[in-house]
């Protein structure tokens, strides 16, 4: 400890000192360490979408796209959640990369006879690059939802535009480690 103690900014925590779960807050024990992170309690308001594309979802893809949000939250991030008719067809989870994810997803909703045209996606996080949403057209997937806040938004947003997807951003990221 006396070791530790010399060094700037470091927080030594006492796991026996903690009583219960923080406030807000997750743990997770692991093997090198303690995990905390913020929980995520999906507060927002449907309201607050905002339509980021030059299409707007119709009526049965807002619905779907409100559904696969809401089960995104409980996907092990990079997570990609491919809906049709309130229904989950496919989940692409634990990626290291988006676009894998999203491969992932429609190969699981292929595979068990689901027909992906009409179907919309949902992811937890932002899509670093266009590929991802590339590939969800090229499924015949119309409309996405993400919170945004890549650097490169535009870039998607204009593939979605090229595929005529609509796309809403929430504000909001879940993520499940």
């Amino acid at each position: 400890m006396s070791v530790l103690k010399k060094k700037k900014n470091l927080r030594i925590l006492q796991p026996e000192n903690w009583s219960g779960k923080p406030q807000g807050r997750e743990i997770k024990h692991l093997p090198v360490g303690t995990l905390v992170q913020t929980a995520d309690s999906l507060d927002y308001d449907p309201a607050r979408l905002q339509v980021v594309t030059e299409r707007a979802p119709d009526s049965r893809e807002k619905d779907d796209l409100l559904f696969a949000w809401k089960v995104v939250k409980y996907v092990k991030s990079n997570a990609i959640v491919v809906v049709k008719e309130r229904q989950l067809i496919g989940v692409g989870a634990g990626q290291m990369s988006r676009v894998d994810a999203v491969k992932l997803a429609r190969q699981k909703a292929q595979e068990t006879g689901h027909e992906l045209s009409g179907a919309v996606m949902a992811s937890d996080a932002f899509f670093p690059f266009r590929d991802g949403i590339d590939q969800a057209a090229e499924a015949g997937i119309t409309a996405v939802i993400q919170p945004g806040g890549s650097i490169r938004d535009e870039e998607t947003k204009e593939a979605a535009n090229q595929h005529k997807m609509a796309m809403l951003f929430t504000g909001i990221r879940h993520f499940k480690h």
